[in-house]
C-alpha cells in the first residue's frame, strides 16, 4: 500500500538532461537518506495533533487548531515532496543536482572540475549511515557546494572518484 502510494509522487525527470548524444550515461541517482525526511514528518505529526484538539477541544477554538492542522500538513508534505524531489547524479561526464517541487533548478559540474570532496559524516550519521558532500571546484558559489543527508557516503564518494580516475583527469594509473 506505501508503496502504491509512493509511486503516485512524481518524480524528477534525469534523462531529459543528459546528453545523450554525446554518450553520457548515468552510473549513480542518490536519493537523501531517511533522515532528510524527520522535520517533514514532525510537521505532518503536528497537523495531526492540531486536527485532533480541532475536534476533541474547545468548540471556541476549534477553527484556530483547523487552520494550524492543515497549514501544518500543507508545510510537511511540501517539506518531504522538496526532500524527494532533490536528487544528486553521477553520469559519466559530471555531477549534477537537480531539484524543486514548483519550479525546477539543476546546478551541474564536470567532472573535470572537481578538485576535492570533502565526505562530512557527523557522530549520528556514522550510526545511521548519512553524510554529507562539499564539493570544492574553482568555482565556489555554485548549486552543488554542499549536497546534504547523503545514504552511504563513502561508496557514493569511491563512485564519483573512480569516474574521476577512469577520465582520465588524475593521469594514469600508478603501479605500486
Amino acid at each position: 500500500m506505501l508503496r502504491h502510494l509512493l509511486g503516485l509522487l512524481p518524480e524528477q525527470k534525469i534523462q531529459q538532461h543528459l546528453l545523450a548524444d554525446e554518450g553520457e550515461h548515468v552510473i549513480d541517482i542518490v536519493e537523501h537518506h531517511w533522515v532528510a525526511y524527520i522535520r517533514g514528518i514532525v510537521f505532518l505529526l503536528g497537523g495531526v495533533v492540531a486536527l485532533v484538539v480541532a475536534v476533541i477541544g474547545p468548540i471556541e477554538l476549534g477553527w484556530f487548531f483547523l487552520l494550524v492542522g492543515f497549514g501544518l500538513l500543507l508545510f510537511g508534505g511540501y517539506r518531504m515532496m522538496r526532500e524527494h524531489m532533490d536528487l544528486f547524479v553521477i553520469t559519466n561526464m559530471r555531477v549534477f543536482r537537480a531539484s524543486g517541487v514548483f519550479t525546477q533548478k539543476v546546478a551541474t559540474m564536470p567532472i573535470a572540475r572537481i578538485l576535492d570532496i570533502t565526505v562530512n559524516k557527523p557522530f549520528i550519521g556514522r550510526i545511521l549511515g548519512y553524510g554529507h558532500f562539499v564539493f570544492e571546484s574553482a568555482a565556489q558559489e555554485q548549486g552543488l557546494r554542499d549536497i546534504r543527508a547523503i545514504g552511504d557516503p563513502d561508496a557514493r564518494n569511491l563512485t564519483i572518484q573512480s569516474v574521476v580516475q577512469r577520465s582520465g583527469l588524475r593521469g594514469p594509473k600508478q603501479g605500486i
